[in-house]
């Protein structure tokens, strides 16, 4: 029988570059995003790659949402872990203006992560192998001050994948995190900033090729020999 990957936050970037990645290693692709109406065009460009996709709309900050798509989807093999911004053009609180709202507004992103474990790792316990993908931000190795409260949910992501590694991986379990720093490409951020351009005063922002991610991804969870992958536009 083969795989299933479950993609979540599946968007035009990196969410749909995993999909096809995993997808042409012969998974069946489960979408999952709060955004229902980009279901069609993703589906058809993986069914025109051949791949088995089916699509669910589920926002991770609705847990019982969330939790019943899960479910629906049946035994799961792999999970990544990537929902975008709410609101792309929202600007960060400076990590000395951040306050204990900001911070739990800010770990929010960090609750439905745990939630997606709890709900297929028992499974992949009783079958004895499995895959868990997360996506964080740089700010969670390097400082990055401007972006405030995204900082503490970006280490304790990270944190939470290499430790979960850890405790998994004599359990034939891989747990593993893509540390992301720069523009990804086709992305839902990306498409904002170039649509600003003009307000960057000759900033230089670097960006990142979501198929060369999605295929490090891959790489991580078939070898297994390293639980982290760091992608750095920005030096």
């Amino acid at each position: 029988m083969s795989s299933t990957t479950v993609v979540i936050g599946a968007g035009p970037g990196l969410g749909m570059s995993v999909a096809h990645r995993f997808g042409r290693e012969g998974h069946k692709i489960v979408l999952l995003s709060r955004n229902p109406a980009r279901h069609p065009g993703y589906l058809a460009a993986l069914e025109a790659e051949g791949i088995e996709a089916t699509a669910r709309a589920a926002d991770v900050h609705d847990r019982d949402a969330l939790l019943a798509a899960l479910d629906a989807v049946g035994p799961v093999d792999v999970v990544y872990y990537g929902p975008g911004a709410a609101d792309p053009d929202a600007r960060p609180t400076p990590i000395t203006s951040a306050d204990v709202p900001t911070a739990k507004k800010a770990m929010s992103w960090v609750y439905p992560a745990i939630d997606v474990v709890g709900a297929v790792l028992p499974g992949m316990l009783e079958r004895g192998g499995g895959g868990l993908l997360f996506a964080g931000g740089l700010s969670a190795v390097v400082p990055m001050p401007m972006l405030g409260g995204l900082t503490l949910s970006s280490a304790a992501l990270r944190n939470y994948a290499l430790t979960l590694n850890a405790a998994l991986t004599e359990k034939g379990i891989y747990a593993g995190t893509l540390t992301i720093g720069g523009l990804i490409e086709r992305g839902d951020i990306h498409r904002m900033v170039m649509s600003r351009m003009e307000e960057m005063d000759g900033i230089t922002i670097g960006t990142l090729n979501p198929d060369d991610i999605a295929d490090t991804a891959w790489d991580l969870y078939a070898k297994r020999d390293r639980a982290e992958a760091v992608f750095n536009a920005l030096a």
